[in-house]
């Protein structure tokens, strides 16, 4: 875009907004677009704001708004995932049980919200749940954290929440065989008003944001729950864990069952694999009662912009 520079005691200085005077105040009157006529044509010179082409991940840093943006799109956002259980082993009680799954976060996905610019974003990105080894019964461990973005004079945007992880319940070494249960979907416990249509200052239609994970404009929604354990019947049986939950929607795979073993101790592919982006791990397989593998890190990834 051309670049307009002013004559300023002697010195050259350059343009970043213009203003249009309106009986005897400036306020309020911002120019967000300009255009010359050349050998007959409309050409534009001038745009407030240029919505970047590409996006931004968020860490746990502070982000400051450009100040002419005024919006923000949230390409994707998601609590993190559950980590997935171990598989348990047995003496003589009738059967073998691969570990349950973890679930997956809430998420966002092509949503737009307003902002104020020259505020300061606070971003909290969820972890990802940690790998469960527990062996008959004591729960599950802490499940995936909680994603959040809050800004300074805006507020609350939104607080996408985490997949638990999966449980072990009621078991025993010589029976009963314990309770394996899937870890539960995160929810969207917090969120401000979506934009659902509008233009930006360089001719955007936000309608048409379709970049993120699932693939169409304004999609919000709650995690899954991850599978529960399989058991397997008869002593000594082999077989695998149950998968971890996809995030966004089903668009992002959890992280699949680990492989049944042979005999003789756990061996590496029994451990459950890790989910991505907020999905859920896969427990561990069995009969060595292989561990559960850890959850996919939640995320934010956005770009700012003006609406017009």
């Amino acid at each position: 875009m051309t670049q307009f520079y002013v004559k300023d005691g002697g010195s050259f200085r350059e343009v970043s907004e213009f203003f249009i005077r309106d009986g005897t105040s400036f306020t309020n009157k911002t120019v967000t677009n300009i255009f010359v006529k050349d050998s007959g044509n409309w050409r534009e010179v001038f745009t407030l704001f240029d919505t970047p082409v590409g996006f931004t991940t968020a860490s746990s840093s502070n982000i400051s708004v450009p100040a002419n943006a005024n919006a923000i799109h949230i390409q994707s956002a998601v609590g993190g995932g559950g980590g997935g259980n171990a598989g348990q082993a047995y003496d003589k009680a009738g059967g073998e049980q691969g570990g349950p799954g973890g679930g997956s976060g809430a998420f966002l996905s092509d949503v737009v919200f307003s902002l104020t610019g020259g505020e300061t974003l606070t971003p909290t990105i969820g972890a990802a749940g940690a790998a469960g080894n527990n062996s008959y019964s004591g729960g599950g461990p802490a499940g995936g954290g909680n994603t959040s973005l809050s800004g300074s004079t805006t507020g609350a945007l939104f607080t996408l929440t985490g997949g638990g992880s999966g449980q072990v319940s009621g078991g025993g070494v010589q029976g009963p065989l314990a309770t394996l249960t899937g870890g539960s979907g995160g929810l969207i416990t917090q969120i401000a008003t979506k934009l659902s249509s509008g233009t930006t200052v360089d001719g955007l239609n936000i309608t048409s944001f379709t970049s993120g994970p699932v693939g169409s404009f304004n999609q919000s929604g709650g995690g899954s729950a991850g599978n529960n354990g399989i058991t397997y019947g008869g002593d000594n049986a082999n077989g695998v864990g149950a998968n971890g939950a996809a995030s966004f929607s089903g668009q992002v795979a959890g992280g699949t069952g680990g492989d049944a073993g042979n005999g003789g101790g756990p061996e590496p592919g029994q451990t459950g694999n890790p989910g991505t982006r907020g999905s859920g791990a896969g427990g561990g397989g069995t009969e060595q009662g292989g561990p559960g593998g850890t959850g996919g890190a939640g995320e934010i990834v956005f770009r700012f912009m003006r609406i017009a």
